[in-house]
């Protein structure tokens, strides 16, 4: 019965969609997900803090087309633009020109294209479009007992078939050899990896893997895509308090709509990895190759909706709510619209061993209306009583939340100034079944510092020349002790904030990035670290290093 029911929704949920596509008859309409890391974001977010454009960022990742339509309105407005930006929005059309109606069909095999840019393979026919390119990098990192050499290579391809259908793969092999290598890469922004089980026992060698993948389907206001990758919600410079990406990538069901120029819907259903072996479903294997027992995980899920309004230009306010479940895949969690929090208590009748681990966010978001500037703040919430919020006795305000604020143009054309703070309580992300915690792979899918911590962050950003970034950025952190889940659930008042032992971290960024040609990227940073917080989970060496790499296709 309960196959048969799950079966219904499935059928509902995608019929649902069937619906909204074939109302629609604007079909060029391609979406192929871009890298929240390529520098085309900076460049947009500025355009968007000086009033030039629109842009919904704090949804990543953004689609290659809406890319493309940003920098189509700014050639409009580029009389306004330095030269700086002028050679910056040039380059950045030229990468994004697959929507151009001058590119006729093409195959191009190691060379450049109709708009001069070099690749790998390029083809054009009729309404089928493939690139692809090789992905390399090679980085050292040299400072305090560290002299690492990191290697990546890979392969990526993208492209369109038909009007509304895309595809895209992007896949990494990265080796780190040397001393003093952070093999667990937890307490700091750096992303998550799942490392090669047989380089466990060598500290002097590390080796993960990075991928992501995409498939989708795309009408003129919205798309549903099939894939793996990260999510990222929300503003944050040094971390994001909603999802973030943290924690490695994970595969997914997303869907975006916008029947109103005022009014965006976004919902995604994802699988995680709990990392907790499920011993009931465990069994033997019959040998004893690698151990004698079949280790299975358990099962853990994430559904996440959002409405998004924009009721004026450069405002953008937001409220969503996601639930992390686990043992079993729930067909509630695939209705879009539906209040996970109700389901999750009638589906667990109200019984707390039973239920899941939801969360309510929102987010607002000001840019020029104060000219040249962009505030913003998010708040996330995973428990609060809202009748006892400011009774110290009995109030569970286990919160997090940042609030940000950055100037551009600021003296000279292109500096841009910025600050924020971010507060993560304690007990936020963590919850009383382990396999419902607020994390993939171990690692938060929120801020990577985590319950009970807070953080303020100045930053300056230069671009003396086109395609020259450069960056200094001053963190000062500051983390108390986790609370037990005991304290979480029974402690009247609740532990407070930084409360008994809590330790500081200071870290100074100093970065410049080149983007020699299209996909080719020259990286040099130095990084100083007083303090540290959580020496089991990074080096043991405070961190004062230099890194230098060039990479092509990240």
């Amino acid at each position: 019965m309960l196959i048969n029911t799950k079966k219904q929704l499935f059928f509902i949920f995608f019929l649902l969609v069937s619906l909204i596509v074939t109302t629609n008859t604007e079909l060029n309409a391609q979406v192929v997900w871009e890298n929240p890391k390529h520098p085309i974001h900076d460049f947009l977010s500025r355009q968007a803090q000086k009033g030039y454009i629109e842009l919904s960022d704090f949804i990543l990742p953004l689609s290659r087309k809406n890319i493309s339509q940003s920098l189509s309105i700014l050639r409009d407005s580029s009389h306004k633009f330095t030269t700086t930006e002028k050679k910056e929005l040039a380059f950045y059309e030229q990468e994004f020109s697959e929507f151009s109606p001058e590119i006729k069909e093409q195959t191009n095999f190691f060379k450049k294209d109709a708009n001069n840019r070099w690749g790998m393979l390029s083809i054009k026919k009729n309404d089928f479009l493939l690139r692809a390119d090789a992905v390399f990098g090679l980085e050292t990192t040299q400072g305090l007992e560290k002299n690492i050499i990191k290697q990546s290579n890979g392969l990526k391809f993208w492209g369109h078939a038909g009007k509304n259908f895309s595809f895209q793969t992007y896949f990494t092999d990265n080796t780190e050899n040397g001393t003093g290598i952070d093999t667990l890469k937890q307490f700091n922004n750096e992303g998550g990896i799942v490392k090669t089980e047989n380089v466990d026992k060598n500290p002097k060698i590390l080796n993960y893997t990075k991928f992501r993948g995409n498939i989708s389907y795309a009408w003129q206001n919205g798309s549903i895509s099939i894939g793996h990758d990260n999510l990222l919600w929300g503003y944050g410079e040094s971390g994001r308090i909603v999802m973030s990406d943290k924690a490695p990538a994970y595969p997914f069901i997303r869907l975006d709509y916008q029947p109103l120029k005022w009014l965006k819907f976004h919902y995604a259903h994802a699988w995680l990895q709990s990392a907790i072996i499920d011993s009931n479903r465990t069994y033997g294997k019959g040998n004893d190759i690698y151990g004698t027992e079949r280790e299975l995980f358990v099962h853990k899920f994430m559904a996440t909706h959002s409405l998004n309004f924009f009721p004026t230009k450069g405002l953008s306010l937001s409220i969503g709510e996601s639930i992390i479940y686990s043992d079993r895949i729930d067909a509630g969690y695939f209705i879009p619209l539906m209040f996970f929090k109700a389901y999750d208590q009638y589906s667990s009748r109200y019984r707390i061993n039973s239920g899941s681990n939801g969360q309510f966010f929102l987010q607002a978001s000001s840019r020029n209306h104060i000219k040249n500037t962009h505030l913003y703040s998010s708040l996330f919430i995973d428990e609060i009583r809202m009748s006892e919020a400011f009774n110290s006795r009995k109030s569970r305000n286990q919160i997090g939340f940042n609030f940000g604020a950055s100037i551009t143009d600021l003296i000279l054309p292109y500096l841009t100034l910025g600050t924020e703070y971010a507060r993560i309580n304690p007990f936020v992300y963590q919850n009383l079944v382990p396999a419902q915690n607020y994390t993939n792979q171990n690692y938060s899918l929120g801020d990577w510092i985590g319950q009970n911590a807070d953080r303020f962050t100045l930053w300056f950003k230069y671009n003396p020349i086109a395609r020259l970034s450069t960056r200094v950025q001053y963190d000062y952190i500051r983390k108390g002790e986790n609370g037990s889940l005991e304290d979480q659930y029974y402690a009247e008042p609740q532990p407070k904030f930084l409360a008994n032992n809590y330790v500081p971290q200071k870290q100074l960024l100093v970065e410049a990035k080149f983007q020699l040609l299209n996909e080719l990227n020259v990286r040099a940073t130095y990084f100083k670290q007083a303090g540290i917080i959580r020496p089991n989970l990074q080096p043991r060496a405070i961190p004062n290093e230099f890194r230098f790499g060039i990479s092509y296709g990240f």
